[in-house]
């Protein structure tokens, strides 16, 4: 699927269909993705976006992350 391990925010924002802009407010709230700060640049490891997307993984729309 992903052949380096490490990708930039624009890499993960079109695999969440989302922006770099949401990934960059998501970070500062500290509800997405794990990530690493290389200098100023902001890069993340793609087994932390999968885990992610697994941590929210929903069955109803009224489901909560980490409700159990």
């Amino acid at each position: 699927m992903v052949e380096s391990r490490l990708a930039a925010a624009e890499e993960v924002a079109a695999y969440l269909r989302t922006t770099p802009a949401k990934l960059a407010n998501d970070r500062y709230r500290g509800i997405g993705p794990k990530f690493v700060k290389h200098g100023r640049r902001v890069l993340y490891r793609w087994e932390d976006v999968e885990a992610f997307v697994r941590a929210n993984l929903m069955t109803r729309t009224d489901d909560r992350p980490g409700a159990a």
